[in-house]
C-alpha cells in the first residue's frame, strides 16, 4: 500500500461549530477595526487642518490688533471733537442701525453676538432701519428682523479692512435718501481680550444735529467743510467698528481652531484605545480558535 505521508480524521460537529463561530466573530471584529482606522485617518487629517488654521489665525490676530489700536485711537480722537460740541440725541429721532460683521465663519458665535443685540433692540423699536456689513449677520437678521433690513454690504476686508472701503460705505449711506437719519448706531464686537468680546455701540450724528449742537459755533467751521467732515466722521467710526470686529473675529477663530484641535486629539486618543482593544480581541479570538479547535479534534 502506498504511503501518502499525511493523516485524515473526521472533524466532530462541535469543533466545526466552534471554529465557524470564531471565524464569524473575527470577521466582524476586522470590519470594525477597518471602520476605526478610517475614522482615525479622517480625524487626524482634520486635526492637521485645524492646527494650521489656528497658526494662521494667530498671525492674523497679531496684525489685526495692531491695526485695531491705530483705528481705535483715530476714532476716539474724532469722537472727542464731536462730544465737545455738546451734541445730544434728540427725542423721537430718526435712527439708523449699522451692524458690523463679516462674510467668514469658523469663529464661534461672534456674529450671533451682534445679531442678538440688534434683535433685542428692534423688539423695542420696531420702526428702525438696519444696514448690515457682512453676509453672516445678514443671514441671521433676515430670519430675525426681515422687515427692518434695508441694505447690506459684503466682500469687505477680504484680506484686511481698509479705510477706502469704509469711506465708500459712508458715502453710500450719506448720499442715498433711503438711509437718512438723525443718529446712527454702529453695533460691533468690541475686542476685550484674546478670548472675549462684547457687542458695543458707536454713535454718529447727522450734519444737521452737529450744526445745531450748543457748542458747535465755537469751532468756527468754514462753509462747505461740514459735508466732508461729517462723511469723514462716519467713515472713521465705520472703520473703527470693522477693524475692531475683525480683530475680535480673528481671536475667536484662533480659539475655535484651538478647541477643535484639542477635541480632535481627544477623539484620536479614544479611537486609538478602542482600536487597540479591538485588535487585542481579534488576536485573542484567533488564539481561542487555535486552542479550542485543536482540543476538539
Amino acid at each position: 500500500m502506498m504511503n501518502i505521508g499525511f493523516t485524515a480524521k473526521r472533524v466532530s460537529p462541535v469543533a466545526q461549530s466552534i471554529v465557524s463561530q470564531n471565524i464569524g466573530n473575527q470577521t466582524r471584529n476586522m470590519a470594525t477595526l477597518k471602520e476605526i482606522q478610517l475614522r482615525l485617518k479622517s480625524i487626524t487629517n482634520i486635526s492637521k487642518i485645524t492646527k494650521s488654521m489656528k497658526m494662521i489665525a494667530s498671525t492674523k490676530t497679531t496684525r489685526a490688533q495692531r491695526a485695531m489700536e491705530a483705528s481705535r485711537q483715530n476714532g476716539m480722537i474724532s469722537n472727542m471733537t464731536v462730544e465737545a460740541t455738546g451734541v445730544t440725541e434728540p427725542e423721537n429721532s430718526k435712527k439708523l442701525i449699522i451692524v458690523s460683521s463679516s462674510d467668514k465663519g469658523l469663529c464661534g458665535g461672534i456674529h450671533s453676538s451682534v445679531s442678538r443685540y440688534v434683535r433685542n433692540y428692534i423688539r423695542d423699536h420696531p420702526e428702525e432701519k438696519v444696514v448690515v456689513l457682512g453676509d453672516k449677520s445678514k443671514s441671521q437678521l433676515m430670519r430675525m428682523v426681515p422687515n427692518n433690513l434695508i441694505y447690506s454690504f459684503n466682500q469687505i476686508g477680504r484680506v484686511a479692512p481698509t479705510f477706502e472701503e469704509s469711506c465708500a460705505i459712508a458715502t453710500k449711506i450719506l448720499e442715498d435718501p433711503e438711509f437718512s437719519f438723525d443718529t446712527a448706531d454702529i453695533i460691533y464686537n468690541k475686542f476685550v481680550s484674546a478670548i472675549s468680546y462684547e457687542a458695543t455701540v458707536l454713535k454718529c450724528y447727522s450734519k444737521e444735529q452737529l450744526e445745531n449742537a450748543p457748542n458747535f459755533a465755537a469751532f468756527e467751521v468754514p462753509d462747505g467743510v461740514m459735508d466732508n467732515y461729517n462723511e469723514f466722521l462716519l467713515a472713521t467710526n465705520v472703520h473703527w467698528a470693522i477693524v475692531e470686529g475683525h480683530a475680535s473675529e480673528m481671536a475667536a477663530k484662533r480659539a475655535a481652531m484651538d478647541n477643535a484641535t484639542s477635541n480632535a486629539q481627544d477623539l484620536i486618543g479614544k479611537l486609538t484605545l478602542q482600536y487597540n482593544r479591538g485588535r487585542q480581541a481579534v488576536i485573542t479570538n484567533q488564539l481561542i480558535e487555535v486552542i479550542t479547535g485543536a482540543s476538539a479534534l
